[in-house]
Order: structure tokens, then sequence, then C-alpha cells
């Protein structure tokens, strides 16, 4: 059986410097999902709900996603699990027909909650910091042993948008909601929640993963110090930043060919990336 491995320098020629202890977060579990939102309520901006109680018809623009809340609580029958409720907060925007006019610009607030349970481990240990603000808040040290979720989403994709008449709205549609002043400031005006005509209900694809993460220490190998080889100077050979020749410069710009020569494929890094909500 090989020897454990400690903190030091490694004997074996493989490269590796030594062996380092670190602290860092570890992921202990994840997961992937794309969900199908069907028929969220959309709560629009004064000016907006003005025009979709006038309008005959919407068509759909793009949805932003604005914010996401995370509370992570541990399941209690089943010891190193953990529930993950995350909220995601969406700006939508579309376009309202209203008669024969061109389509006026609307936008509104529509909410998605989201639940699953993953693997966090346990731990009994209390963490402090001396970084932590002079004891200030003694008596509310968070819980031990609870890990971090982390979620990473892209902007939705909207796959559906329709108008419906508040009659024929579902008795459950009027709903109280916690929204974040961070996420009212995006709209720059009150969001109506009740007392309009017409209401909006869209139906967005969300992509995200999701992952439980820990401090903890671990030993990884080292091969050498992490030493920059990129010069910070600009102006090349010693000179002063903004000194070289333009003309020397422009040289060394590629040819823009793809300007003269459209391509024959567009590839994006995202399936939300022709969204242009601002």
């Amino acid at each position: 059986m090989p020897e454990k491995v400690v903190p030091g320098p490694v004997c074996e020629d493989r490269s590796i410097r030594e062996a380092v202890c670190i602290h860092t977060k570890k992921i202990f579990d994840s997961c992937k999902d794309r969900d199908c939102v069907e028929d969220l309520r959309v709560y629009p901006t004064r000016c907006s709900q003005d025009m979709i109680d006038r309008a005959q018809s919407v068509k759909a623009k793009c949805a932003e996603l604005l914010y996401a809340y995370i509370d992570v609580e541990p399941v209690t029958f089943n010891r190193g699990f953990y529930t993950v409720d995350v909220r995601y907060f969406y700006r939508i925007t579309a376009d309202a027909f209203v008669g024969a006019a061109r389509p006026v610009e609307v936008c509104g607030l529509a909410v998605f909650d989201k639940r699953t349970v993953l693997f966090g481990s346990d731990g009994g240990a209390k963490v402090f910091s001396s970084r932590d603000e002079d004891g200030a808040q003694v008596q509310c040290v968070p819980r031990a042993a609870v890990p971090d979720a982390v979620v990473e989403a892209v902007d939705p994709l909207i796959l559906n948008l329709k108008l419906v008449d508040v009659c024929e709205c579902r008795p459950c549609d009027c709903v109280c909601l916690d929204i974040p002043e961070g996420v009212t400031a995006c709209f720059g005006e009150d969001l109506v929640m009740s007392g309009d005509l017409h209401r909006l209900f869209v139906t967005l694809g969300q992509f995200s993963i999701i992952r439980m993460e820990r401090d903890t220490q671990l030993l990884i190998p080292a091969y050498d110090y992490c030493v920059p080889t990129k010069d910070c100077s600009c102006g090349g050979n010693g000179d002063e930043p903004g000194q070289q020749d333009p003309c020397e410069m422009f040289q060394q710009v590629q040819f823009p060919v793809n300007e003269f020569f459209p391509p024959n494929t567009i590839t994006t890094t995202s399936s939300a990336s022709q969204c242009c909500c601002r």
C-alpha cells in the first residue's frame, strides 16, 4: 500500500514540486435541469398595464433573468441532504398591438419557484474569521454545517405568450409577492398586481445548474509558482503607453474577413443570446 501523501516536497520525478494543502470550496453534489414553466403570470408596470388593457393581441420579444433568491434547509429524515429552494425573477418584454397603430413595447415581472434536493454532506464545526465585523452580530451567527447552494442560469427562452381577460383567469392568480427592492428598481415604476382588465401569461424554457458547496481543505499537487508571462506595457520595446507608431499598430490588427464575406453559420454562446433586454 502506498504511503499517505502529506504536504511537502514530492520525491517522484513527475514534474510535481510539492503537495499543497489549500482551503477551498468542494462540490459535493450538483444537477442540471431544463424547466418548461407554463403560464407564469406577468405583472406589468403601470404604463404597460394601460396598454395591455387596450391591446387586441401581444407578441413576445424576450425574457431576462434579473435575480435568483436561494434558500437551503436540511432534510429532516435524510442526513446530509438539503432542499434548495430557488425563486427566479424575470423581466418579460413584449409588443402590444392597440388598433392599427404600431406596436407598443410593454414589460413586466414574472416569478418562478423551483425546489430540488441535493447531497451536501454533514459537519458540526462553526467557522469564525478575522474578516467578521467585530462581533456585532454574535447573536445572529449562522447555523453550522449548512453548505452553500450555487445556481447558474441563463436568460430563458419565451415559448409562448398569451393575453387573457381577467374573468377567464384562474381563482388562484391573485398572489402577494415579496419582491426584492433591487428587482422592483429594474422597472422604474410600480408593478400592477390587481385592478386590471387583461393579463399576460408567459411560458418559459429555463436552463440551470445547481450545485452544493462546502468549505474544506484539500491536498493538491503543485507544479510550480504561477508566474505571469504577459507584459503589462502597452507600448512595446519599453515605449510609453500610447507612443507606439499607429501604423505599426494597425498592421497588427487582423483583417476583418467576415465583415466583407458574411459567414454561413453564426455561433452563439447561449441559446438566449439574441435577447436584447436592457
